[in-house]
């Protein structure tokens, strides 16, 4: 197996912007990720009540062609795919040779989106060949409110997981965000009126996973 020699290890300080920082990784990586509150304090994020992670263990996952398997997990809240080798955890290029991340023993496959615009990064592949399902799923971090008065207590900063946002992804490469029925016509012009008949009769909900699912693999099958 390919070793991963040139990938950098991370000790994560993320600011409220998502921003990173990198430096040597320590043992214990995880206590040292960190969150900026509004009050310059640095809390790291045990101090910081739920998670940036969908799924927070690390699992076994292929990242590339030729490269060993790694523990990985996917960071929502910095959009990032962090892995464990040795004693330490690093965060995965995100470039060309790394756009697929398959979780084993999962349906979560990962595959990295770079337009150069608002529509890169990473998302979930739902299904889908020549045109393909995607979700995009975030966790944001909401600051610590301090109390308004002394009846009060203060809330503490917490990680919201976000409503999931659904895109379809062309043969074409053009990934367009779905929250109505228009969206898919205008990515399918030419099977607008085809399209609008299968979404009446099978009465699709542009919101329902189910549904998109139904919806692309009737689009790859005309």
């Amino acid at each position: 197996m390919k070793k991963i020699f040139l990938l950098l290890p991370v000790l994560v300080y993320a600011s409220s912007y998502g921003q990173l920082q990198n430096t040597t990784a320590p043992t214990d990586v995880f206590m040292h990720y960190r969150v900026s509150s509004k009050n310059g304090k640095q809390l790291s994020y045990e101090e910081v009540k739920g998670s940036p992670y969908l799924v927070k263990d690390f699992r076994s996952a292929k990242i590339a062609d030729g490269y060993e398997m790694v523990l990985a997990r996917y960071n929502a809240y910095t959009d990032e795919v962090e892995f464990k080798k040795g004693d330490g955890v690093y965060v995965l290029p995100k470039n060309k040779d790394f756009s697929q991340i398959n979780f084993l023993n999962s349906k979560d496959n990962l595959i990295l989106i770079s337009n150069g615009d608002d529509s890169s990064g990473y998302y979930f592949k739902i299904t889908g060949d020549k045109n393909s399902l995607l979700k995009k799923e975030k966790v944001v971090f909401n600051d610590v409110v301090p109390s308004a008065s002394s009846y009060e207590s203060e809330k503490p900063a917490k990680f919201l997981s976000q409503k999931p946002i659904y895109y379809f992804k062309t043969d074409k490469g053009v990934v367009k965000k779905i929250l109505n029925n228009n969206d898919i016509y205008d990515l399918f012009p030419d099977k607008k009126q085809s399209v609008n008949k299968f979404i009446k009769e099978k009465r699709i909900k542009i919101n329902q996973e189910n549904d998109l699912i139904e919806l692309v693999n009737y689009l790859n099958s005309i």
